[in-house]
């Protein structure tokens, strides 16, 4: 049985995808997970989207794709679990008021991945067409297993951080990371490649939280996030001196 095509992958895809909104900027987001009650949700995303406004205490707004629905959420409303690292972050949020679907979209097993040459789709909100989701897609040129990162031939644009990537199968579609920044070619004009991290954060997320007073004890607060990054932080390769991410 033959794939899905990319137009179907995308709209198995929407129903989970919320815009994220800080007074700094804006990013993408979906769905990846409910607790057992269904009490809690997380929201997927890059961690640069959303690690201003929580180290400063700001609201957030998350708003829902497809009906509009918006949460707008201050520092009480909400627990972030943010990997600086990796560059992702899950937001935890009571289920109420956004109506999202009642399940979440599948994600690649622990340790598993992409290989070179494979198709990976992703979809966000550009700043280029705010209001508009638009979907992009590239073959994986590189996986790095230091990083846990892939470099795509593909574009990404200011405002599609945090967006699934995914690629699509006979039944359905399955998200391996999500857009953290655009590497530019900075000799002469050639276009440059978009850089895709791991679900591994999403993964332990969401083995971890079972209700709201759990996921406070445990998440990191905003200054041990930014002030004391996680170790290692510091050292990752040579492709973090020259991010340009989206926000």
């Amino acid at each position: 049985m033959s794939r899905l095509t990319w137009n179907k992958g995308i709209e198995k895809v929407e129903p989970h995808l919320v815009k994220i909104l800080t007074p700094s900027g804006t990013g993408t987001g979906f769905l990846c997970f409910y607790n057992e009650a269904k009490t809690l949700c997380g929201i997927a995303t890059a961690a640069h989207v959303v690690d201003k406004a929580n180290y400063w205490k700001e609201p957030i707004r998350i708003r829902n794709y497809k009906n509009s629905n918006e949460l707008f959420l201050k520092e009480d409303d909400r627990i972030i679990f943010s990997n600086r690292k990796l560059d992702t972050a899950v937001v935890i949020i009571k289920n109420v008021g956004i109506e999202l679907p009642s399940n979440t979209i599948s994600i690649i097993s622990e340790g598993r991945h992409r290989k070179v040459g494979d198709d990976i789709g992703w979809v966000g909100f550009p700043s280029v067409s705010p209001e508009n989701l638009c979907f992009f897609n590239g073959r994986v040129s590189y996986w790095s297993e230091n990083n846990r990162a892939y470099l795509v031939d593909g574009v990404a644009i200011n405002g599609v951080s945090g967006g699934p990537a995914f690629y699509t199968t006979a039944k359905g579609i399955i998200v391996v990371g999500s857009v953290s920044a655009y590497l530019p070619n900075v000799v002469g004009s050639t276009p440059g490649l978009s850089m895709i991290t791991d679900v591994q954060h999403y993964l332990q997320v969401i083995k971890e939280i079972k209700d709201f007073e759990e996921a406070k004890k445990k998440a990191p607060t905003p200054a041990e996030i930014i002030d004391k990054p996680e170790k290692g932080t510091e050292k990752t390769n040579i492709w973090f001196k020259h991010l340009t991410f989206f926000i």
